[in-house]
């Protein structure tokens, strides 16, 4: 048995694992993504991209765009898959959990549309993993509204 202290992930890598995890769910064909909505240290709603409930999913075809050869960035306004904040946002709706306060953990930066329900949502703080391609308009926006926006930085285990 070892005298070193067991390294915990910190709280930011923590619920970055558990996004990364979920986004093994998402039914998109082109990306996956996942968004966690934690408050107070716990989990509140989880959201993946995919079609919307009760529509074919867009691995078995449900989505056109998805399933062309659109280029990424081009025709989003064809895409018939909710992002993941939207989802982990209206899943928390839809079982009657209150949002305000939360941090969101995602596992891209959040789109324009994503960015405006995250305000509106009274989520207070985003984190994410990859930097998306188009989010510079979002990011301008959350931080004018006061919401933080981070990059999860390796951190030292706590």
């Amino acid at each position: 048995m070892s005298n070193e202290p067991r390294k915990r992930p910190s709280w930011d890598q923590y619920f970055m694992d558990i996004a990364h995890m979920v986004a093994a769910r998402s039914n998109c064909s082109r990306r996956q993504v996942a968004a966690v909505l934690v408050r107070d240290c716990r989990i509140i709603s989880t959201g993946y991209n995919g079609t919307p409930r009760g529509v074919r999913n867009c691995s078995d075809g449900g989505c056109p765009r998805c399933n062309s050869d659109t280029p990424s960035g081009h025709g989003l306004h064809e895409c018939l898959c909710s992002h993941a904040e939207e989802n982990s946002i209206v899943q928390a709706a839809y079982h009657g959990i209150a949002v305000k306060g939360a941090t969101l953990y995602t596992t891209f930066s959040p789109c324009l549309q994503c960015a405006k329900m995250i305000i509106n949502a009274g989520i207070v703080e985003v984190v994410y993993h990859q930097r998306y391609s188009i989010d510079d308009v979002s990011t301008r926006l959350l931080k004018e509204a006061g919401v933080i926006i981070r990059p999860l930085k390796e951190e030292e285990n706590d």
